[in-house]
């Protein structure tokens, strides 16, 4: 390339990454000559070298098949696109290597992550702190030394559960996140443990305990959610309400009731959490708790920007929730 132009390399670099250093004449001259060639840079290269790549990653808890399946991620993708758009950023996805999320983490070439679904005690954390790396925590519990970006889990699923209670439903099923092979040590924790202490409230607050409501773990797929309805309604005490830690879960069940040949909602009830674009024109039109998807992707990647900038304060915090009433649920027949 340098012969090419009849320059030094250093007159090629300079052309590139400081043309202020070197002639106007002669930086036409190199890229003219590198037109002719077909040469580019190696950007990546330069970026490593400089100690930036001007990407963020979105480190996922799960397989990509798995997110990609779950349309609330293209909701949280897109509010994190947007802030990548306006600031020239490229989103890298980083999900397990061999079924290990800390194993990913050396080789996503980023100047940060958003750190999706992640318990702060696992090693991902300790890691990312380890490395200096800055990092935002979604759909997490709180780590003092990191931004962390939450919704209202608890008065959402509070809400949704009191109201199935106050039309008159006693018994209750809920379709549930999968919450791991650890929650027998653990409990339930992050998102999934404040949803479940919204509905224990919820029940608390009309003579009911969690014991009183049909319990299904599963993947949150839409057929896991068709799958585990269909052996709901047929255990002994079928439900007269399904309530949906995720509108994927609650479409599911709509399938499986819709195949038994059963009424949604004149003979069971069905609510969600996320409120999906889909949910409004669904049939029967889901009611659901509404949270800001594209809202809370879009703070996580604004507050990891700040992070890389090290204007970051260590903020926190908490957007609300809606429950959305449409009609998928009423009272029990």
């Amino acid at each position: 390339m340098a012969a090419a132009a009849g320059v030094s390399r250093s007159a090629v670099s300079f052309a590139f990454n400081n043309p202020q250093r070197i002639s106007t004449a002669t930086r036409e001259r190199i890229l003219a000559a590198a037109e002719a060639l077909g040469y580019t840079p190696n950007t990546l290269g330069r970026m490593l070298q400089a100690g930036t790549t001007n990407s963020i990653g979105v480190l996922l808890p799960q397989r990509l098949a798995q997110i990609l399946e779950n349309p609330y991620y293209a909701r949280f993708l897109m509010g994190a696109g947007q802030v990548c758009d306006r600031e020239g950023y490229t989103l890298l996805l980083t999900p397990p290597l061999r079924d290990s999320v800390l194993k990913a983490i050396p080789y996503a070439a980023v100047d940060g992550f958003i750190v999706c679904g992640l318990e702060i005690d696992r090693g991902e954390v300790a890691e990312l702190d380890r490395r200096q790396i800055p990092f935002v925590l979604i759909d997490s519990d709180r780590h003092e030394g990191a931004p962390h970006v939450e919704v209202d889990d608890r008065g959402g699923a509070r809400e949704v559960a009191r109201y199935l209670l106050e039309l008159g439903h006693r018994r209750l099923a809920v379709l549930s996140i999968d919450p791991g092979p650890d929650v027998a040590e653990r409990g339930y924790r992050g998102p999934l443990g404040r949803r479940l202490a919204g509905i224990a409230d919820a029940l608390a607050e009309a003579g009911l305990t969690m014991a009183d409501v049909a319990l299904a773990e599963v993947p949150v797929t839409r057929a896991d959610g068709y799958r585990a309805t269909r052996e709901l309604m047929a255990g002994p005490r079928p439900p007269t309400a399904i309530l949906g830690l995720s509108d994927v879960l609650a479409y599911g069940a709509v399938d499986a009731l819709r195949e038994l040949g059963i009424d949604v909602p004149g003979d069971v009830s069905v609510t969600g959490f996320d409120d999906l674009a889909e949910s409004a024109w669904f049939r029967p039109r889901l009611t659901t708790v509404r949270q800001p998807i594209v809202t809370k992707g879009r703070m996580a990647a604004d507050f990891l920007m700040s992070a890389i900038r090290g204007e970051d304060q260590h903020p926190h915090q908490m957007l609300g929730t809606a429950l959305v009433i449409r009609d998928s649920a009423t009272k029990p027949a």
